[in-house]
Order: C-alpha cells, then sequence, then structure tokens
C-alpha cells in the first residue's frame, strides 16, 4: 500500500464504497503484493485443522485465500465493500464450494468464526474506527478464536491510507479483549515491507 503515489491526496475523501471500488476499477492497488504474502503463507502453513472458519475482511484479490484453497482448508469467506472486485472474485472462485464471497460491510458482517485473518485491512481504515474494529473481531470470534496477521509499525508521512502505528498503541487497543499471543516484529516480511511490520496472533477472551 505504501508505495501507492496515488494515495497522496485522498485523505480528505470518504474511504467508502465508491473509493475502494475506484481503486479496483483503475487499478490502483498499489498496496496489492501480487502473491500471498509470506508471513500468512508460513503461519497457516502450520494449521494442521483444514475444516477451520476463516474469514479474510478487507480480502482484496485474496492470494492468502487461493493458498488455503490449495493447502485443502474447507471453510473459507471472504467480505469486500467493492462491487466489481467481488464480482471478479465471485468468477474467479465460481467452481469451489469451499469459499464463500461476500459483498459486504464488515463492521455490519454476522457469523462466527475460528480464525480471521488480517492483511493490510486494519491499516486501510480510518484510525476513528479502531475501537469498532476490536470490538467487531471479538463480536465474529468464537470464544478462543484467533485474529493473526499483519500490523504497520511505522507512521506515514503521507496522510492515509495507509495508516500505521506502533506496537505500544496496538497493545493498548487489543489488550482489554484479546490474549496478546504473539506481538513482534516481522522477521520473513515481503521485500518491500521489511522492518515496517510486526505479526501478531491475538486471541480471543
Amino acid at each position: 500500500m505504501e508505495n501507492d503515489q496515488n494515495f497522496e491526496e485522498r485523505s480528505s475523501k470518504v474511504l467508502g464504497q465508491s473509493f475502494w471500488n475506484d481503486q479496483y476499477i483503475a487499478n490502483t492497488t498499489g498496496w496489492d503484493l501480487g502473491q500471498v504474502s509470506p508471513p500468512l503463507k508460513e503461519y497457516t502453513d502450520q494449521l494442521l485443522d483444514k475444516d477451520l472458519r476463516i474469514l479474510i475482511p478487507g480480502c482484496g484479490n485474496s492470494y492468502e485465500a487461493e493458498y488455503l484453497l490449495k493447502m485443502g482448508f474447507t471453510n473459507i469467506s471472504l467480505i469486500d465493500i467493492a462491487p466489481d472486485l467481488v464480482e471478479r472474485l465471485k468468477s474467479k472462485f465460481k467452481s469451489d464450494p469451499h469459499i464463500k464471497i461476500i459483498l459486504g460491510d464488515f463492521f455490519s458482517h454476522e457469523g462466527e468464526y475460528d480464525l480471521i485473518l488480517e492483511q493490510t485491512f486494519f491499516c486501510a481504515l480510518d484510525p476513528v474506527l479502531r475501537k469498532s474494529y476490536v470490538g467487531q473481531m471479538k463480536k465474529l470470534l468464537k470464544n478462543g478464536g484467533k485474529l493473526a496477521g499483519l500490523l504497520f509499525v511505522k507512521e506515514f508521512e503521507k496522510a492515509g491510507p495507509p495508516f500505521g502505528g506502533s506496537k505500544q498503541e496496538y497493545e493498548l487497543l487489543f489488550g482489554n479483549d484479546f490474549e496478546l499471543k504473539v506481538v513482534e516484529s516481522c522477521y520473513n516480511s515481503f521485500d518491500k515491507r521489511a522492518g515496517t511490520e510486526m505479526f501478531v496472533v491475538l486471541v480471543k477472551k
């Protein structure tokens, strides 16, 4: 996301459905790695239960979902607010019964999941939504369910998105509702994000 120069002047715009849909139509998706994120690949490689109920919010082009399917996972849900993207995903995965693709707002989504994967969704949200993000994650996860993924540990020079933060901020934000099982600097980031990410595994209390 940090390499997309087209994000420079967007801070004054509403980061809603039209905003994100326009990015996919125009292909101004500088946050897109073009592959599964290496830290999430390594994390999911060690998961033994292939029937875990997995949600990927703000799923984008969903390389993580492709990888999960390849590895035999059977219960994957994707949600995104951008209609054009969702239609592409429905076409792409139309022959696979193990994946559900949802057009909708994460904050009004209902369901219960064992695992939610975070990959450039949190950083795309206006920081005023962060407490709501924590509350919705807690609502969607079963007791003992996990939120796992990547958070930026830097402040961006230009107005977001993306929006950054710090380890201390994240510990305060999640600490009341989640056990902070893993909160550490990411050693296996995608090259262009090296030194800017931390990997977290947060367990719902």
